[in-house]
């Protein structure tokens, strides 16, 4: 049974090393992010799955980025020009886990874990296709929820990227809306409110975190949790939301 979530956004620019100069401008942003981590702590789950968006191969030969990683999977910030790598909790064994590197979203996590000296419970990974239909979202946080009787989520995604002229989709009239509908209840822990976004528009949108959040939600259901809103902001056009669930 789903015990505590945290909901944080996924962009590399939250690891001070990645923002350089403008570290500072998402200060706000991390230690909001701390916080949620720190009510996963508190609970005292069995397993923690961090759970963000993937992407199927778009390319013959390439390694598609859904699916699960295990304790110990790694990811890295070399992508993004900066020599540093993390690693998704620990592998059973104290080794790191051969297989495949770890997705941006699942990286972050990792990162935010690393930062928050997570000692507690397992921590595995999972990716889902931000494509993927709620109901199918729905049905994966439930199998989720199951897997043992404490489970907590750190769940990674971001909102629209549309919110300015100078993001990354540009600027869509329709995203402040979707953003404020989807931060409204994700704070709230408003699961049919989640479970009803629309996810052609979240796609139109940009909105990465879309799929995760309808996978929390089917997660959360019958699991009397309580949310609360921690931050709200669109720096740089995009929407991001941190929140605790308890």
């Amino acid at each position: 049974m789903l015990v505590a979530a945290a909901v944080c956004p996924c962009p590399p620019l939250l690891v001070p090393e990645v923002a350089a100069g403008a570290a500072p401008e998402l200060d706000a942003a991390r230690d909001a992010c701390l916080d949620a981590v720190g009510v996963l702590a508190a609970a005292r789950p069995d397993l923690l799955v961090v759970v963000g968006p993937g992407d199927e191969p778009s390319e013959p030969g390439e390694h598609p980025t859904v699916g699960p990683y295990p304790p110990g999977a790694q990811g890295s910030f070399r992508g993004v020009g900066v020599d540093l790598d993390v690693t998704l909790g620990h592998a059973p064994d104290g080794d790191t886990t051969a297989g495949r590197p770890l997705p941006q979203s699942l990286t972050v996590g990792a990162w935010l874990l690393e930062r928050a000296h997570w000692t507690g419970a397992p921590v595995e990974g999972l990716a889902f296709l931000q494509t993927a239909a709620p109901e199918d979202c729905a049905e994966a946080g439930r199998a989720v929820a199951g897997r043992t009787d404490r489970v907590a989520l750190l769940v990674m995604g971001d909102g629209s990227a549309c919110r300015t002229l100078k993001a990354p989709g540009y600027l869509d009239d329709r995203a402040a809306a979707f953003d404020a509908r989807a931060t409204e209840a994700l704070g709230s822990a408003d699961l049919d409110a989640i479970a009803a976004l629309d996810a052609t528009l979240a796609h139109e949108l940009k909105a990465a975190g879309r799929a995760p959040w309808q996978l929390l939600a089917g997660a959360a259901r019958d699991a009397g949790l309580a949310g609360r809103l921690l931050y709200e902001d669109a720096p740089y056009g995009v929407g991001y939301t941190v929140a605790a669930w308890s």
